[in-house]
């Protein structure tokens, strides 16, 4: 992730994110920065509210009007700023090169259209002088490609089972077949049957067509499963980065993630209680003014609480913490991939 070059499809960096209120201002994306390569699967990890979402939305520039504010940093999408182009361009990239699966399928389709027309729209929009025939067809190889006979693409939403809503939602997003992929948790509302259907699907789709994935998760099987590269968010910041053999693997560990590792039920294990991380992660629109795991951390030092931490790398591995700083590497603790 640390080289910069021709393998970059999608280039975050130190990408800032508010949602200002009457109230408050919460500080939802702090300093972040992410780059997704052509044809691979980064994995975005976090609890709830750790600004994974946010960031998604920053991409495709789908935040808040009234309150979501980027205040600063860049978005690199094939070596274009997508927070410099206008509206009618982002129009043109948003659903034919950077396509986005929400994390409610029941939401995400319209009730009164047949999901064939669904699909139909998604390719007319971007391809307008394609003739009916031509867009049926697709339609018909799409619903085929992602598990669902032709035959259904004359019924309605409400006609279909949660793990077909979300196949449908999948063939919309693939319908331009784009250059990167954004999946918020595309299987929250599945059970794990289903769950494990369609990630073999995505897994199969992005294979067939070549595509770039980022796929939102707080599943670290999941991560495991599908995903090449992984940067682990919290309270807005990302605070480790890297492969997924240094991530899961590796020597060293941010005591964050350490604390994810050790919070998994462990097969070998005769421990009669899981171990979760103390506490709560902190409210965005009061964070603490250094380390913001470090009321959490088991490792905390002076400093951990004066001072933000610098990121440190070590090869293709990124990671935030002031005890990689300070020479000292934190336990890895937790299980291997």
């Amino acid at each position: 992730m640390e080289n910069k070059g021709e393998n970059i499809l999608l280039d975050i960096e130190n990408l800032k994110v508010i949602y200002k209120t009457d109230l408050e201002t919460v500080e939802a994306v702090n300093d972040v920065s992410l780059a997704v390569r052509r044809g691979r699967t980064l994995g975005l990890v976090g609890e709830t509210g750790a600004g994974k979402t946010t960031t998604a939305l920053s991409i495709l520039r789908l935040l808040p009007s009234t309150t979501g504010r980027i205040l600063s940093g860049k978005i690199e999408f094939n070596g274009e700023d997508l927070l410099k182009i206008d509206e009618n361009m982002m129009r043109v990239i948003r659903g034919n090169r950077i396509a986005m699966v929400f994390q409610d399928p029941m939401t995400s389709l319209n009730p009164v259209m047949t999901v064939g027309d669904q699909i139909a729209e998604a390719i007319e929009l971007h391809n307008g002088k394609m003739p009916k025939e031509e867009i049926d067809r697709r339609v018909e190889n799409i619903l085929q490609m992602v598990g669902i006979i032709p035959q259904r693409r004359f019924e309605y939403p409400h006609q279909f089972s949660g793990g077909m809503k979300q196949r449908v939602v999948i063939a919309i997003a693939l319908s331009c077949e784009p250059e990167l992929l954004i999946a918020d948790e595309p299987t929250t509302a599945l059970d794990v049957t289903i769950q494990a259907q369609v990630l073999n699907m995505i897994k199969e789709l992005r294979d067939r067509l070549g595509t770039a994935m980022l796929l939102i998760t707080h599943d670290l099987g999941i991560v495991a499963q599908i995903c090449d590269d992984v940067a682990v968010m919290y309270a807005g910041e990302v605070i480790e980065s890297g492969s997924v053999e240094d991530v899961f693997t590796g020597d060293a560990r941010h005591p964050y993630t350490a604390g994810l590792f050790n919070s998994l039920p462990d097969l070998h294990s005769q421990a009669k209680r899981l171990k979760p991380i103390p506490g709560l992660m902190p409210d965005p629109s009061n964070l603490p003014p250094g380390c913001v795991f470090a009321p959490r951390c088991e490792s905390r030092m002076d400093a951990c609480e004066a001072h933000r931490p610098k990121t440190v790398q070590r090869g293709s591995h990124r990671l935030r913490c002031h005890l990689f700083g300070a020479g000292q590497a934190p336990a890895v603790g937790g299980q291997g991939r």
